[in-house]
């Protein structure tokens, strides 16, 4: 079977399937079954596809027939100005998250040699693209899940910072070296109503360890915000994902703890994702 038969195949099975870019994805799958880029395929489209990679293809397009997303399919996904290779053991990084980056770089100056904690740090995409940016700081990322620090592990030595970020399996709960410039988290924030109504893509194939915030959400921003005010200096940053209805509670819970609001920002949609807030004692 030749590329234009199999492509036109493919869409259509996913198209029937209702599976959003139908067109994109199957092109996608093409693509890592003959390790081939995109255009390469579609400058190619006459040439013959062997029964052994057909039977790959046809595996691949079934995985995402049955809603796996494409990142899981391809193996890796696009974050920041990187690569990440990723897995089922952790979230799928997602350009909201990139909001981070931009706030957080506006505090660490590029001649600074900056201490930094990463908590839950899931693909280590946060954390390596930050250092990626600020190479004289040293960083520590911890999280909960073995497999989800091997997987971050596995992308700071993919891009070489193996040895300037060391990764503990641990809770924050028992974490405690302290005296840290700053600390990020994207920590899991979907309340138990809103995990039920997610899409079956993230709701049946991305770790609920790295989405569930408890019966209200707040469950680990509440753990993450008053544990970290062990683990920072006075004056430093604590710099946090929310979710988008999160805002009020979040800036109350950082109130009660002692913090100075910075900023707030807003996504690409524009709803409030990022808490910029500073430790004052």
């Amino acid at each position: 079977m030749i590329y234009s038969e199999i492509i036109k195949n493919g869409c259509n099975f996913l198209k029937k399937h209702k599976i959003k870019n139908p067109y994109l994805d199957t092109e996608l799958i093409l693509s890592k079954v003959t390790n081939k880029k995109r255009e390469e395929i579609l400058l190619n489209v006459n040439n013959k596809l062997n029964n052994k990679d057909i039977t790959k293809f046809n595996k691949y397009l079934f995985r995402r027939y049955e809603k796996e997303p494409m990142a899981y399919i391809l193996g890796y996904k696009h974050f920041w100005k990187s690569k990440f290779l990723i897995n089922k053991s952790v979230l799928i990084p997602r350009p909201d998250t990139e909001l981070i980056i931009e706030e957080t770089l506006k505090y660490l100056p590029k001649e600074k040699s900056k201490k930094i904690l990463d908590v839950g740090t899931g693909s280590g995409c946060i954390i390596v693209s930050l250092l990626k940016e600020r190479p004289k700081c040293s960083a520590t990322a911890i999280d909960i899940s073995k497999n989800a620090i091997n997987v971050a592990k596995t992308n700071a030595k993919l891009h070489q910072l193996e040895n300037k970020i060391n990764f503990i399996n641990i809770d924050i709960d028992k974490y405690k070296s302290n005296n840290y410039d700053l600390i990020i988290s994207n920590p899991p924030y979907i309340n138990s109503i809103e995990l039920n109504r997610l899409d079956d893509d993230i709701k049946f194939h991305e770790p609920m360890l790295a989405l569930s915030g408890g019966s209200d959400g707040f469950r680990d921003l509440r753990k993450v915000i008053k544990k970290s005010k062990k683990l920072l200096k006075i004056n430093a940053k604590l710099i946090l994902e929310i979710g988008h209805t999160q805002k009020n509670q979040c800036l109350k819970i950082l109130r009660e703890n002692g913090y100075f609001i910075n900023k707030i920002s807003k996504d690409l949609c524009g709803k409030y994702r990022c808490i910029v807030s500073t430790k004052l004692k």
